[in-house]
């Protein structure tokens, strides 16, 4: 059957985009039946004052709610599971996540214990989650996880050393509010990271196997709106046009890998922050010129398209030569945005391969890269990033 006739489903969740968007939190968690809300955050976006900004809004609505900050920039199994024993203890039936990946995957994974009773370990994989998620509203802080929008949810395991996958339609959360006033507070390595991921998120999705046409109008549109944007937003922090642009190329790539999956780009990253404890965007963009040099080949037409929607002119040129030029531009931006790192100055050692190797190949977002990777090509890319 021809790739144009294949089944394929596009899952979204509601979302309202803008600025102010934060502010109907209170509204929108009443219409879906709240009467106490676990408000889920962290502590860098309490002292923004977004958190403030989202509790207000619900005791304007007359809705109680009780606040768990306790979650750090990877969340961890224990926050989970402390974040369930307060959500039953304040008999919550609700939630509502302000923050990064972090806080809205930390809500998510509340929300999967709270409603089906068993530790959050028991659902790492696809289509684990049997029982619906309690009401869960997003108000993303990051122009980059989309977490707001897509069925995943990515937890560390630090006794295993290890970052899981949970994916499934019951992870969607009910309703995101998007707010690019939210992004002005970050600095400019916490924008370069998260807008790193964002891209490629868009560029695994476009290159996936599970891809289809409307995830690539979404992935195509996220690579020209945070190439265009990102470097002009971390040069101009407080512009709230080139964060609207980045929080709306970050919306895209999320709607399109959150349906097309990712790639070995992803499994690696979730290997090596598992292991590392490091930012997740930051080991995205360490590898990502690395592994599209292992995929072109397999690709090279979508690879061209993806260059072009970067700005660059492959007009006259070889395919060697066009390779050449989107691995040159990636560098180029990851010099530029500042996030120029190998892992050897993050800790990694090639001691350190055959480990991160081993996990990389059992995430679940390997199976979806366009190149097929034995063992020893995913060891040949993290050394080749080292």
């Amino acid at each position: 059957m021809s790739e144009g006739f294949e089944l394929r489903k596009f899952v979204a969740p509601e979302f309202i985009f803008g600025v102010g968007a934060r502010s109907l939190a209170g509204r929108y968690a009443k219409n879906l039946g709240g009467r106490k809300i676990l408000v889920v955050s962290d502590p860098g976006v309490v002292a923004a004052g977004w958190t403030r900004d989202v509790t207000d809004s619900l005791v304007e609505a007359g809705l109680p709610f009780a606040l768990f900050t306790s979650v750090s920039p990877n969340p961890k199994v224990d926050e989970i599971m402390a974040g369930v024993a307060l959500y039953h203890a304040e008999r919550c039936n609700a939630l509502v996540a302000v923050g990064g990946g972090s806080s809205i995957d930390c809500a998510k994974g509340i929300g999967i214990v709270a409603s089906n009773d068993r530790h959050i370990l028991l659902f790492e994989g696809v289509d684990m989650v049997r029982l619906p998620m309690p009401p869960l509203i997003c108000v993303p802080t990051t122009g980059g996880t989309s977490a707001d929008v897509s069925q995943f949810v990515i937890i560390s395991n630090p006794l295993e050393k290890v970052k899981f996958a949970i994916i499934s339609k019951s992870v969607v959360p009910d309703l995101a509010l998007i707010d690019p006033a939210t992004l002005t507070t970050m600095d400019a390595y916490l924008t370069a990271c998260t807008g790193l991921d964002a891209l490629t998120h868009a560029i695994e999705a476009y290159v996936s196997t599970a891809r289809s046409a409307m995830t690539d109008l979404h992935a195509i549109e996220a690579i020209r709106l945070i190439s265009a944007n990102l470097l002009p937003s971390i040069a101009n922090l407080g512009d709230l046009e080139l964060r609207s642009n980045v929080m709306q190329g970050s919306l895209q790539a999320g709607l399109a890998f959150s349906n097309a999956i990712l790639g070995a780009n992803h499994a690696m990253a979730h290997s090596l922050g598992g292991a590392l404890d490091i930012a997740h965007g930051e080991c995205n963009a360490i590898l990502l010129d690395h592994v599209i040099a292992f995929n072109q080949p397999t690709a090279p037409d979508r690879f061209e398209h993806i260059a072009e929607a970067m700005g660059l002119d492959l007009r006259g040129k070889t395919s060697v030569q066009k390779k050449s030029a989107l691995l040159n531009h990636i560098r180029e931006l990851k010099t530029a945005a500042g996030v120029a790192r190998t892992l050897k100055e993050l800790g990694v050692g090639r001691d350190d391969v055959k480990f991160l190797t081993g996990h990389a190949l059992k995430d679940p977002c390997m199976a979806t890269n366009p190149r097929k990777a034995s063992k020893r090509d995913i060891e040949v890319v993290y050394e080749e990033s080292l």
